[in-house]
Parts: structure tokens; C-alpha cells; sequence
């Protein structure tokens, strides 16, 4: 071998390291997940971070490895996620990750451009956050929480388990939950019971409610998955006790801590299916391509324990309903 091409091979060969660190630095990718109302130490919201990152580790993307995930807690306080939104958006993420309607409202308020991945929205279209579910358009693409048909299907559930249901306290969203009203609305008289709307954005808010709620014939409760009925779960959860209503609640994580029935999606699901999302944006595609997703599966779960302890007995078509029995 020539000595000039004997250097040429040594410098060829003291390069490859220098291009294959600078490959591994190129695939550490960014993404920035913000969720709306849950703590981070709350055992849901870690459900729904772990079941993100089992996602995202299917499609092999690993944090730490070729992925780094910057975490943000907006707590229900719009300032906060405000401020985190913008934090997340400075970072530049090549992904941004929503849970919930909050934290995609502050996060498009914050940035038009960088591509939002959410899960577990309500009405995207009638909020304004996409263009229609099958082209969204613009720079947000996910998967929502909830059809407002499950709503409707929640008071003829609580009508089952609770035939003498006859008044019923609705706490939802004043802003947000207009849609999931109007379905329980539109049911109600059929049942024969009459609704009463209770704001849920705050603690006080709640307590009034149903304390002037009980003053008269009180029967049942419906609490809906927009606002913070989440992050509030336990102080609901002991009002329904405290007032023995008949509650049913969105997500099956109300009746793991006591709280009699649930019916919705699953909640963990949808970041499971947003990390496929996130996926794909990584790999090129854009968020106006990608169609809002809709739950395709609801679970009924019932708590044995408690409806006992409000006096009630199952239906056996219920129990044969249901995804899940706590006894």
C-alpha cells in the first residue's frame, strides 16, 4: 500500500467515531408533555405518563436514549400552564404532548407552529383547536376524551343502579362542557329527572354547589371529565359519600378511591395511541395530516363496597355490563 493512501485509510478511519457520535447526537429527539389538572404524584397521571412512554418505547424511542421528555404539571390554574406552555415552547421540542383541553389551549396559545400532539380533549372542533376531526389543519392533531353521546348514556347507567333517581346535581365545566350537558339534557326528560347544573372549577365551587344542592329532594350525582373534577376527585368522591348520592364518574380511577360506577374511555389508552402520533411526527409526517382520533371503547366499572353502603343493589345486567367489578 501506497504511504499516501495508508494516511488517507488512518484519517478515513479516526473520522468514523466523530460521525457516529454526531448520528447519536441527530437522533436525541425533544418532546414536552404538559397535563391540564393532575399533580405529579398523582397515580393516574403517572398511569398516563407510563403508558405514554410504553408506547413510545414500541416504536423504539426510549427517554434518555434517543428521546428527552420535558414534563410540566399545569394543576388546573391557567397562569400556570400558561407559563409552562411557554416554558416547553422555548425549549424547542420537536413534539409537543397535551393532556387535556387546559394544557392545549395554553400550548397553541404559545405556539402555532411547533407540532401538539393531545390526548383526552373534549370537542376539538367546537373548541376551536382544529379545523375538523379528518383534516385538522393547522398544528394540532390528537385523540379526544369523550363523545357527548356517553353523556347521555352515564344518566341512563345511574338510572340502573339507582331507579329512584329523580334530581340530579351536574357538575361540569361552565366553559368547556357545554356539549356533554346538552347530551344529559337531551336524555333527562325521557328519565324523568330533573338536572342541576354545578360549576366545577374549584373546590368552593363545588362544596356550595352541592350544599345547596341537598337542601332539597337530592338523589344523584354526574360529575363530567372536563375541569377539575380530576384533581378534585377525593373532596367529590367524600360529598357523595358525606350526602349519600348515587354517583357515576368519568373515569374508572373515582371508583378505585370509593366512588360507585364510571363509565368512559380509557384514559390511559389515549397516550398509548399518542405516542404513535408523536411517532409519526418525529418521522416526518405533520399534525394537519393526521385525523382527530374518537374513543372507539367505553368501560363500565362498578364498586360493590360502596353501593352497599348506600343501600343499593346491583342490577345483574349491570354486572354482566361491566368491564370491571370492585368488591
Amino acid at each position: 500500500m501506497r504511504r499516501r493512501d495508508f494516511i488517507t485509510l488512518l484519517g478515513g478511519a479516526a473520522a468514523w467515531p466523530l460521525a457516529a457520535h454526531a448520528q447519536q447526537r441527530e437522533r436525541m429527539r425533544r418532546v414536552g408533555f404538559m397535563l391540564t389538572t393532575l399533580p405529579a404524584d398523582d397515580p393516574e397521571g403517572q398511569a398516563r405518563i407510563t403508558a405514554f412512554a410504553q408506547g413510545l418505547e414500541g416504536l423504539g424511542w426510549s427517554d434518555g436514549r434517543n428521546l428527552r421528555i420535558d414534563y410540566r404539571w399545569g394543576l388546573g390554574d391557567a397562569d400556570r400552564q400558561r407559563r409552562y406552555a411557554e416554558e416547553l415552547v422555548a425549549l424547542g421540542p420537536d413534539v409537543l404532548l397535551a393532556g387535556g383541553n387546559g394544557a392545549l389551549t395554553a400550548l397553541q396559545q404559545a405556539t402555532r407552529t411547533q407540532p401538539i400532539v393531545f390526548a383526552n380533549v373534549i370537542d376539538p372542533v367546537g373548541s376551536g383547536y382544529v379545523a375538523s376531526l379528518a383534516r385538522p389543519g393547522g398544528n394540532a392533531t390528537g385523540f379526544m376524551s369523550v363523545e357527548f353521546g356517553q353523556s347521555g348514556k352515564s344518566l341512563e347507567l345511574l338510572k340502573q343502579i339507582a331507579p329512584a333517581v329523580r334530581r340530579v346535581v351536574v357538575l361540569r365545566n361552565p366553559v368547556g362542557a357545554l356539549g356533554m350537558l346538552g347530551a344529559i339534557q337531551a336524555v333527562a326528560p325521557s328519565f324523568g329527572v330533573e338536572l342541576i347544573p354545578v360549576g366545577d372549577r374549584r373546590a368552593e365551587e363545588i362544596e356550595r354547589g352541592i350544599a345547596a344542592f341537598v337542601r332539597g329532594p337530592a338523589d344523584g350525582l354526574i360529575a363530567t371529565s372536563l375541569g377539575q373534577t380530576q384533581a378534585l376527585r377525593d373532596l367529590i368522591i367524600a360529598l357523595a359519600a358525606r350526602h349519600g348520592l348515587p354517583a357515576i364518574y368519568p373515569f374508572s380511577r373515582f371508583v378505585a378511591d370509593g366512588g360507585l360506577m364510571s363509565f368512559g374511555n380509557d384514559q390511559q389508552e389515549s397516550y398509548r395511541l399518542a405516542a404513535g402520533y408523536v411517532d409519526r411526527i418525529l418521522r416526518g409526517d405533520k399534525p394537519s395530516d393526521l385525523p382527530v382520533q374518537a374513543p372507539t371503547k367505553s368501560e363500565l366499572v362498578i364498586n360493590l363496597k360502596t353501593a352497599k353502603a348506600l343501600g343499593l343493589t346491583v342490577p345483574a345486567t349491570l354486572l354482566v355490563a361491566a368491564d370491571e367489578v370492585i368488591e
